[in-house]
């Protein structure tokens, strides 16, 4: 097939086993040729600029931030990039973090290669791309009443085992009212207490360990 009319992708993660993988597959494809790959959100964006891509892969994670920051903005140049976020996290809040944010699509990165492929075509075609698994957790979620700001702070703070006097002095709140936040935030995860909270917050995406 003519290059012209091969579907061109960069893929912007930080493993280079991954970065192999995806070389690999992609160079067995009539239809598909790699445009480069790079390992950070600041090189994304340069490198973004200079190939043009069809299809971006973007990792979740990066070393420099998140591969949502890094999709911004290289989608205020170009607000038609065509972007599908890669991760090994299917929790519902950073899966609606990325869609609002305007990806294209979502996959984990357990994913069959041949999935991942079909994917990138659809996302070519203008169409968006979210696996059922995580379609179905989504569902799941839908309705269910956010963390506030404050709540994810103290959630943060109980994943790193403090207690509610110091958590108190650390966001400069009373006990009385780390403990309202508590009582809170085991409602609104369905926990039945602290540990399964932060077990809940890290398996949806609302904090990170």
């Amino acid at each position: 097939m003519n290059d012209r009319k091969r579907m061109t992708v960069l893929c912007v993660d930080d493993h280079p086993l991954f970065l192999e993988g995806i070389a690999a597959v992609i160079g067995h494809q009539d239809d598909m040729s790699l445009a480069g790959t790079v390992t950070t959100g600041s090189d994304a964006l340069l490198r973004y600029r200079e190939t043009r891509p069809d299809v971006t892969l973007m990792d979740l994670r990066l070393p420099d931030g998140d591969g949502i920051a890094a999709m911004l903005a290289i989608r205020r140049e170009f607000p038609d990039a065509r972007v599908l976020m890669l991760t090994t996290f299917e929790g519902d809040v950073e899966v609606q973090r990325a869609l609002a944010a305007g990806a294209r699509g979502y996959m984990l990165k357990t994913s069959a290669p041949q999935d991942l492929l079909a994917a990138m075509r659809v996302i070519h075609s203008g169409r968006k791309h979210i696996p059922v698994e995580i379609a179905s957790n989504l569902a799941l979620q839908l309705g269910a009443e956010p963390l506030s700001g404050r709540e994810i702070e103290v959630l943060r703070q109980l994943a790193e085992g403090h207690r509610n006097r110091d958590i108190g002095a650390q966001l400069s709140i009373s006990e009385d009212t780390v403990k309202g936040h508590v009582r809170s935030i085991l409602d609104k995860l369905g926990a039945k207490d602290r540990t399964q909270a932060v077990s809940i917050g890290v398996r949806r995406g609302i904090i990170h360990l």
